[in-house]
């Protein structure tokens, strides 16, 4: 009762001066509520406290998402909303508030305190690993990271740990030493596997992690790295067969393939490694074709594994 007075004399009052003091109040909702819902779990009742207390930062965000000076105090509402939404899994909810945000003419995103903005990115970036738009979630993590407070090693690790699979997704791979400095060494046998082609360290990786990964949300992101995987194995054979036999080095005979993959400790026949192969051709991992009476993949003379640029696989 006292919070919805709060924001009654809020809406009245023209300029901002109690901003502070509304984020405090949207701040400490949040927090409560979350208690609330903890101590209803444990004593066997229904947890609806922090759905309660979305509905009623939705009303705070109402009363900020209006032209003039209160508007500069949306975001920070917005960042609490997020929060709220993901941890009790209705993400969905958060699209209302984006468009609002995003298309409505009242807000200037450079206006905002850069904390509030940083925290948006990071949320919204999320989203977009979520829905597999990697380019856009890799524009919005990056911008989190590279104005995220530098001391704040904590939050720039948060800020990594969806930034790295959407990298790797497009083809860029962190340094060892950035894993280790952020305490991410869950991604570093991933990252060895693609560097390798060697698809049992990445099922070995994806194995060990798996639980921490699906929690986190990556997991099926990082799943889809064996497409890349595949191709680092077909250049290793390619650059191998080079050295041995420089006229023959595009032409890679599918049952060496298989005997590469047996030797990894993963079973295929040629028929299975041919279908692989197709898709890599497909999505422009690699360039070539097949002689399908010979068994034999024969790759382009010219850039037959074409850079990913930065385009997801």
């Amino acid at each position: 009762l006292g919070c919805s007075a709060f924001l009654q004399e809020f809406r009245n009052w023209e300029t901002p001066w109690a901003m502070e003091a509304m984020h405090m109040v949207a701040l400490e909702i949040r927090l409560l509520a979350e208690k609330a819902d903890r101590e209803l779990v444990m004593s066997g009742k229904n947890p609806d406290k922090l759905q309660a207390a979305g509905s009623f930062l939705m009303k705070v965000f109402g009363a900020l998402a209006v032209k003039g000076p209160k508007r500069v105090g949306a975001l920070y509402v917005t960042c609490q909303l997020f929060k709220i939404y993901f941890r009790l899994g209705t993400v969905n909810l958060c699209r209302s508030v984006i468009r609002s945000i995003e298309t409505a003419r009242n807000f200037d995103f450079e206006d905002f305190p850069v904390k509030d903005k940083v925290t948006y990115m990071y949320y919204t970036g999320r989203l977009e690993v979520f829905n597999e738009n990697f380019l856009v979630a890799d524009q919005k993590l990056t911008y989190a990271l590279m104005h995220c407070n530098p001391q704040s090693e904590s939050n720039l690790r948060k800020i990594l740990k969806f930034l790295i699979p959407v990298k790797l997704s497009i083809g860029v791979l962190p340094r060892r030493t950035l894993l280790e400095k952020y305490n991410l060494l869950e991604y570093a046998d991933i990252v060895t596997s693609l560097r390798r082609g060697d698809l049992r360290l990445l099922k070995q990786a994806l194995d060990r992690h798996e639980d921490q990964l699906l929690k986190c949300g990556v997991y099926l992101v990082l799943e889809k790295l064996e497409l890349q995987v595949y191709r680092r194995l077909v250049k290793k054979i390619h650059i191998i067969q080079r050295e041995k036999e420089p006229s023959k080095a595009h032409q890679i005979k599918l049952e060496v393939l298989v005997k590469t993959l047996q030797w990894l400790g993963i079973t295929m026949d040629v028929d299975e490694v041919e279908c692989i192969m197709a898709c890599l051709i497909y999505k422009n991992l690699i360039k070539g074709y097949f002689a399908h009476k010979s068994k034999v993949l024969v790759l382009s003379k010219q850039d037959p594994f074409p850079k990913l640029n930065g385009k997801p696989v």
